[in-house]
């Protein structure tokens, strides 16, 4: 009987969906987890520091819009060898959930950590910037990666199978894309 080892059926070691988050992002990771060849994560290593933070298994798939304030390392640590999903969402759709969001990473940007002795009162108006920094940080950040994509939650009919194909998931594509038809970590 002739084994074939598991890394040559496989494209990439290492996934990583990179967003603003609000953006399908749980529901990516859920699609995500009907594959029968990577394990996937939604936010998993969050807690950790140093080389801990990017201590991520083998043939796994990470969703964590955290990492959009690590890429300088995240690059140190995967580089081109990563494969990179930019999930995005309708910006005006996903400013207006994080403007519903007074804790986590906005109370981060607009609550004396990044964005500091800002009298802005608008939440809209803070998300949108929050929403333009992130996307841009992370289109900057991809301007030199080979193996990337561009996923819009919008389009995700055409967009998880095309990434599927990029690398090589074996999955139930019926039950898997039903995930982005189910609404997960509403703002509402």
């Amino acid at each position: 009987m002739n084994f074939i080892r598991l890394e040559y059926l496989l494209r990439y070691k290492n996934i990583f969906v990179l967003s603003t988050g609000r953006c399908g992002s749980t529901a990516f990771a859920k699609a995500c987890s009907h594959f029968l060849n990577y394990s996937v994560g939604h936010e998993t290593r969050t807690r950790f520091l140093g080389v801990n933070r990017f201590k991520y298994p083998n043939y796994h798939i990470e969703v964590d819009n955290r990492l959009s304030w690590l890429l300088g390392r995240l690059d140190i640590n995967f580089g081109a060898d990563a494969y990179y999903v930019h999930l995005t969402r309708n910006s005006k759709d996903t400013a207006k959930s994080y403007s519903k969001r007074k804790l986590g990473i906005m109370q981060a940007y607009q609550g004396g950590g990044i964005i500091m002795h800002c009298r802005e009162k608008d939440q809209l108006l803070i998300a949108k910037d929050y929403v333009e920094t992130v996307t841009a940080n992370i289109e900057n950040f991809l301007i030199n990666k080979k193996n990337k994509m561009s996923f819009k939650l919008e389009n995700f009919r055409h967009d998880f199978p095309q990434f599927c194909s990029q690398v090589k998931a074996e999955v139930d594509m019926e039950r898997a894309s039903l995930e982005f038809c189910v609404m997960h970590n509403s703002s509402e």
